[in-house]
This record gives structure tokens, sequence and C-alpha cells, in this order.
């Protein structure tokens, strides 16, 4: 990816981007973005964009495996968040699900993270700590709560799932208050002109609905040239 285009994409919206895709993919049906409703701890700071460096917590229970295996996962962990090469968002799938009460981010590790380089995190599972986390790094979350439990990660660098979207290890993720999507790789050359068609489209009804002595007819001549010119 361009430094043009990421500039433009951290620029841009979540549903902008969705719609985009769909654009540059010349169809409607693209599904490659999150499900149900998701929590921001900054959601007017903006996008987060990247490649996925993936991870498995959970915090219901202990790990059944010795402190020393637990601090040796845990290290390797930090390991490869801090190995990214290039723009990197954390996707860290909670395995305790609907029933997750370990807030995994918080000051501590949105602080370390950020200071790794990475963009953000997305996670189905706990957030904390919403006064005191890192400034500019943006977390999409599925809760919020006061404990840690007994989090610790379980697996690292594998294919996860959160929000009802799947996100191999590498996969251009663009998310913000509104959720997430992949970004195909064989739409990237097309994105920017895609965005900049999208925008232009969209502005045939909306310039049109602010105009002085809007009316239906003045709305029916714009949806028409919307229709037209719209994927």
């Amino acid at each position: 990816m361009n430094d043009t285009l990421m500039t433009l994409l951290r620029k841009v919206d979540t549903p902008t981007v969705c719609n985009a895709i769909e654009v540059a993919q010349g169809q409607r049906g693209f599904d490659r973005f999150t499900r149900g409703t998701v929590l921001s701890n900054a959601p007017d700071g903006g996008a987060m964009l990247g490649r996925a460096r993936t991870a498995r917590i959970a915090a219901l229970r202990p790990s059944p495996d010795t402190p020393q295996d637990v601090r040796a996962l845990r290290m390797a962990y930090y390991r490869y968040m801090a190995q990214s090469d290039g723009p990197a968002v954390c996707v860290i799938q909670d395995m305790d699900g609907d029933a997750a009460i370990g807030a995994y981010w918080g000051e501590i590790n949105t602080t370390v993270h950020k200071g790794f380089g990475l963009a953000g995190a997305l996670t189905n599972g706990v957030m904390r700590d919403l006064g005191d986390m890192a400034e500019g790094f943006p977390v999409i979350a599925g809760s919020i709560g006061p404990s840690h439990g007994f989090v610790h990660v379980t697996e690292i660098d594998v294919p996860v799932t959160v929000f009802g979207l799947t996100v191999a290890p590498g996969e251009w993720v663009h998310a913000d208050r509104h959720g997430a999507v992949v970004i195909p790789d064989d739409t990237l050359p097309l994105l920017e002109a895609a965005i900049e068609k999208m925008q232009a489209t969209e502005r045939i009804v909306l310039d049109a609905a602010r105009a002085p002595g809007f009316d239906f007819d003045s709305f029916d001549a714009a949806w028409q040239a919307f229709e037209a010119a719209r994927t």
C-alpha cells in the first residue's frame, strides 16, 4: 500500500472504505466486515489502519500451563507485536466470547503497544482505564469492565474471529467506531479512485438536498443521477 493511499484511508471512516471496496469490485455483496455494535475508547479519534497482528486470549480461568510457560508465551506475544514490519493493528480474539471478563486493554497495554508502533487494537473482549489509555491508540472492543480476571495469551499469529469477522495475520484492517473491515489486496490499486468516485456520487444527492428550494422533484432528478452513477 502506497503512502498516498494510507494517508487517504486514515482520513475516511470505515463505512466509506466498506462502500469503496464494493465500488472497486464493481458489485455489491462485500461481506468482510464486523457484525453487531462495537465500543470505542476514542469515538472521535479517527480510524486505525494496518496489517493484522493476531492473538487469542482467555481470562475466565487461570491458564492450565506452568507459570514459566505462561510467561514464555506472554513474552513471545510481545516480541511478535514489537516486530511488526510497517503499519500494524492488533486483532485479539477473546476466547471467552460473550462471557469475557478480562480487560486486556487498559493503560499499560495501550501504552506498550503504542510504543511498539502499532496503530490500535480490535478485540471482541474487554477494555478498561478509559481515562488513562494511551492517547492516539484507538481500541475497538466488545465491552468495558474493571477486572483483568486471569487474562493470559493462548495463541499468537493465528487466524482470529472478532464480531463475526475472521482475520488472518497480515491482512489489511481498517477500523473505527463503526466496526472494522478487511481490505482485500486485489482492491488496493483501485481503492483511491473508488473512494473519489463514491464521494462524488454521494454529493449528487447531498448537494441537491442542501440546496435552497429542495423538493421532491429535485430529489427525484438527483436520485436518478445518483442511481446511474453508483455501484
